[in-house]
């Protein structure tokens, strides 16, 4: 299972949110390269990076800042927030993102998704966020009558290469991982399901490392607060 150390871009520095809400938000550090510079030392092989403003506005905005770490590490990153289109997917993916996530355009526009899979094989990932069971689009400022498990299942045997989870009522708060509703959504599917929200702890970690069918786990407050020690936690999910 893989450790995805979270780096979330909103106005060029590393935030963390609280509950998905811009105006709760806390900087970390004023240098994403360097941000990603430490977690790859620390020994990460992926890192997940989401541009806030971007998800907000339906468009990139932090794409300095995205720049900056891409030319400061090696290993690859998943990106999310404000694509939408496939130029930008392209773009991303020629600038170097591994792995684009699409979030509000896998629930209104999921063609555009399933022709991205095809065009770019192993690249497109989808990123489902819940609020109350429900899917939340638009940087989580809109709630549909979709489940997650709906529109998760919209997307079999298209080729995605990973779905992403985050339950919206445990994102940033360090409440502990909706472990079950995660643990269903990874055996429902056969998309391989990475978790988000919540993670506090390195039990947090174990509870959710207790099923195979997860290929990572998210963390980003818990590491910036020093809860969670990257090395460590990358250890443990491996051993």
């Amino acid at each position: 299972m893989f450790l995805f150390p979270a780096i979330d871009l909103k106005d060029g520095a590393c935030v963390r949110l609280k509950l998905g809400l811009m105006e709760e938000s806390t900087v970390f550090n004023t240098d994403p390269g360097a941000q990603a510079r430490d977690f790859a030392a620390a020994g990460a092989e992926w890192i997940h990076v989401v541009d806030l403003n971007g998800a907000f506005a339906g468009k990139p905005v932090n794409g300095a800042a995205v720049d900056s770490i891409l030319k400061s590490v090696t290993v690859p990153v998943q990106l999310g927030g404000g694509i939408r289109e496939m130029a930008t997917i392209e773009d991303w993916l020629a600038r170097g993102i591994r792995r684009v996530i699409l979030g509000t355009v896998a629930l209104k526009n999921p063609s555009l998704v399933k022709e991205a899979c095809k065009r770019f094989p192993g690249r497109v990932a989808v990123g489902i966020d819940a609020k109350g069971g429900k899917v939340a689009v638009e940087g989580w400022a809109e709630t549909s009558d979709l489940t997650v498990l709906e529109l998760a299942r919209k997307f079999e045997d298209c080729g995605v290469a990973a779905l992403i989870y985050t339950d919206i009522d445990r994102d940033g708060v360090l409440a502990g991982p909706n472990v079950a509703a995660t643990a269903a959504l990874a055996d429902a599917i056969s998309i391989p399901v990475i978790a988000s929200g919540g993670v506090s702890s390195l039990d947090d970690l174990k509870a959710l490392k207790a099923y195979p069918k997860l290929e990572g786990v998210i963390s980003g407050r818990a590491i910036y607060d020093g809860r969670i020690d990257v090395a460590q936690a990358i250890a443990l999910l491996k051993a």
